[in-house]
């Protein structure tokens, strides 16, 4: 890997990142906050930082955005495994709320 051309990349993946965070926040911050599988204080946190703010974050060396599935079956799914794509993407967001739903109690 190439450490400079790499560091630009993660910088503009973040910054792209965490500004649909924001929009997606403001425009429907309960099904955001599930979407980017965030808290509400992170969701506050987000929604508050200024421009420079998150040029700041996103400036940083490692991803801001990281996979939320670490499961292998519900990543096989969403990526359309199985004998249909869209039955299986169906299949994985239950599941996946099943889950969320189970690390919020």
């Amino acid at each position: 890997m190439n450490g400079p051309s790499v560091q630009s990349e993660i910088q503009e993946v973040n910054l792209a990142y965490l500004m649909l965070a924001q929009r997606m926040l403001r425009e429907d911050r309960e099904t955001a906050m599930f979407r980017l599988g965030v808290s509400a204080d992170v969701a506050e946190l987000l929604l508050g930082l200024s421009s420079a703010q998150l040029v700041t974050l996103a400036s940083n060396q490692m991803l801001v955005p990281r996979l939320r599935f670490d499961d292998k079956q519900i990543l096989g799914l969403l990526a359309g495994s199985g004998r249909d794509g869209a039955t299986s993407r169906l299949h994985a967001a239950i599941l996946a709320t099943a889950r969320s739903s189970d690390s919020r109690v």
